[in-house]
């Protein structure tokens, strides 16, 4: 396992099918100026493929974290959030669910399903922006991140 230095890019995996989100995402992380590679994929299968490097991500990166969405096509977030802390080699991976739920039933299965954080998306664009630059101040500047794991 490689451990983050200072300068290097921080790998984000983000789970999103909504492309108006992945869209405002990518803005406010180029707003933020932080130096960070984000990789994308639109359903709960094509990140379990991602981060286990199967198929066509079979030479994929292992992120430093993952924003996952939990509403989601094929396999909805809380599963994919289950595989990743069954595994040997990814339970440690910070995993930050970034959903539009506000249910009180995922928020409290989300954290049992030891997710590191609990984002609700704002409905605004502007505000929306706000929450991801103020995720990636916290999560990319001020927490020290788990090395990836090979």
């Amino acid at each position: 396992m490689t451990e983050h230095r200072e300068g290097e890019p921080i790998e984000i995996l983000l789970v999103e099918d909504n492309p108006g989100d992945v869209r405002l995402t990518k803005e406010a992380f180029r707003e933020g100026g932080i130096n960070n590679t984000l990789h994308v994929v639109s359903d709960g299968e094509a990140a379990l493929d991602f981060l286990f490097q199967r198929g066509e991500y079979e030479d994929a990166t292992r992120p430093h974290l993952v924003l996952l969405d939990l509403n989601l096509p094929k396999l909805d977030g809380h599963d994919v959030l289950e595989r990743i802390r069954a595994d040997d080699d990814l339970h440690r991976l910070p995993v930050i669910i970034l959903t539009s739920s506000e249910s009180e039933r995922d928020v409290v299965e989300s954290y049992e399903r030891n997710s590191n954080a609990y984002l609700t998306k704002p409905v605004r664009p502007n505000d929306f922006i706000d929450l991801v630059q103020t995720f990636e101040e916290f999560w990319l500047t001020l927490v020290r991140l788990p090395p990836r794991p090979e």
